[in-house]
């Protein structure tokens, strides 16, 4: 939260459990921010490195684009190694998912 904090963009909504029009289950994100349609996902090793765990990982984000969901992706360790430089990620891409629904829009 506190490279959230940094970004100055709106609060996310976190751990949001997303649904498609149709309620489908697409994901729940670790960050979401609704008008901007972006979820921040923080993907660990330890949770995404398997087999298994590599392959839910690339459905999810499957889900996420077929939902038209714009995903950022961080790995936990740059939180504390680069939070400025993540922060900047994160703006650059709300901007851009902002960007891109004023086009879809």
């Amino acid at each position: 939260m506190r490279v959230w904090r940094m970004s100055g963009l709106p609060e996310p909504l976190w751990n949001h459990e997303l649904r498609d029009e149709n309620g489908e289950y697409i994901a729940t994100s670790d960050g979401y921010f609704v008008p901007a349609g972006l979820a921040w996902e923080i993907d660990s090793y330890d949770f995404h490195f398997g087999k298994q765990q590599y392959a839910a990982t690339v459905a999810r984000n499957a889900r996420y684009a077929a939902a038209g969901i714009a995903v950022l992706q961080t790995l936990p360790s740059r939180l504390r190694t680069e939070p400025k430089r993540v922060a900047a990620e994160l703006v650059a891409a709300h901007r851009a998912a902002e960007a891109r629904m004023r086009r879809v829009a």
